[in-house]
């Protein structure tokens, strides 16, 4: 049976890939940081009113959170920005592809996080799915004959990178779940509201203090930072309700499917060919995500 947190991980991931493809084209004019930062920026308004439509609609108060409530949301929001600035880093670097393989062990990583912080269940059915899924971007990832540029640096920050975006989900699962509120759509959007706003105030300071500049070429470039915005916020809604309903490591895990729209993406508009390594990487994937909706 197809479970809620399911439909919403599936959404958000298409989400996702419509919003970097807008990055991508936006990384032109403003620079990586402030692309990134359009996603902050742009996409805090509508999480404002995603939560006054939530608000209006349950009749449900303004949340109150408590002081648990700082750590999680302070966890959540810092770690992403943190896991951005190493992605960003990375960019620069001809070890990228490399780096963003060991990025996609943040399902692995988001498991171990859970338990921890959390006490997450984890099944060995699930744990199987997890390593049989990852295991297949990772070996989409790597080109044979390829040399690694850099040594052990790539692995570093990508290892460091997925752990930061691990840990960004944990911190915003249990934002969420500190509020101990009925359902899953108010804590879920009261946090991203949270998050977003915390994150555009703290790189907007930045680049205030450091390259103002990058703020004018946003403010130029308004209209498609409006909807990259708009496509990072919903986005970002259903990933925060697929996270308040269930844990990390399923919904991680699940979201590699990503992976699957860039290959099916490639394939069918850019007619790129699908080499065997590619094949039996995608068949891992698809076996690691039908054993986890089957274990459900």
């Amino acid at each position: 049976m197809i479970s809620l947190w399911m439909v919403f991980t599936v959404l958000a991931a298409a989400g996702q890939t419509a919003r970097n493809a807008m990055q991508r084209e936006l990384t032109a004019t403003l620079g990586t940081v402030g692309a990134t930062h359009v996603r902050f920026l742009f996409g805090f308004p509508f999480a404002l009113i995603f939560l006054a439509v939530v608000l209006i609609v349950t009749g449900m108060p303004l949340p109150r959170p408590g002081l648990i409530y700082i750590p999680w949301i302070v966890l959540g929001a810092g770690a992403q920005i943190v896991a951005t600035a190493m992605m960003l880093t990375a960019m620069n670097d001809r070890s990228f592809v490399v780096t963003i393989a060991y990025i996609k062990t943040e399902a692995i990583q988001g498991a171990i996080f859970g338990l921890i912080f959390l006490g997450d269940r984890l099944t060995p059915a699930i744990v199987a799915a997890i390593v049989i899924a990852t295991a297949g971007v990772v070996l989409m990832s790597f080109k044979p004959g390829a040399k690694v540029q850099g040594g052990l640096k790539p692995t570093l920050i990508g290892l460091v990178a997925g752990g930061m975006f691990a840990l960004s989900a944990v911190g915003y699962r249990g934002a969420s779940l500190s509020l101990e509120l009925p359902g899953f759509v108010v804590p879920a959007t009261f946090t991203l509201a949270c998050g977003l706003v915390a994150q555009a105030a703290l790189l907007t300071l930045y680049l205030v203090l450091f390259d103002r500049r990058v703020l004018d070429e946003i403010a130029r470039a308004w209209r498609p930072s409006l909807f990259a915005g708009f496509m990072g916020a919903t986005a970002s809604e259903f990933w925060f309700l697929a996270f308040t309903i269930t844990t990390v490591a399923n919904v991680r895990t699940l979201a590699l499917v990503e992976v699957l729209f860039a290959q099916a993406i490639s394939y069918f508009v850019f007619k790129q060919a699908t080499t065997a390594r590619e094949a039996l990487g995608t068949s891992l994937i698809v076996a690691g995500v039908a054993l986890l909706i089957w274990v459900q």
